[in-house]
């Protein structure tokens, strides 16, 4: 028997995208690690792929969190 169980974090009208089973879920379904979210409306959960993909694109564009430019300064 287990000390402690891994429970779910997250509420009912908190809307996720679980990157486990690749669907929108409303929430405490899947575990924390599995999910991205919460987002307002099982639309903008349905989104979360691509807003990760614009999100990582931004950083990555983003002169502040380039290593490689000698004009940047912490």
């Amino acid at each position: 028997m287990a000390l402690f169980k891994r429970g779910t974090a997250g509420k009912p009208g908190e809307w996720y995208y679980c990157i486990k089973h690749q669907k929108v879920e409303e929430g405490p379904e899947c575990r924390a690690a599995d999910r991205l979210g919460p987002y307002g409306s099982p639309e903008e959960a349905a989104r979360a792929m691509e807003t990760a993909r614009e999100r990582n694109e931004e950083w990555r564009n983003d002169p502040r969190w380039r290593d490689d430019d000698p004009a940047a300064t912490d």
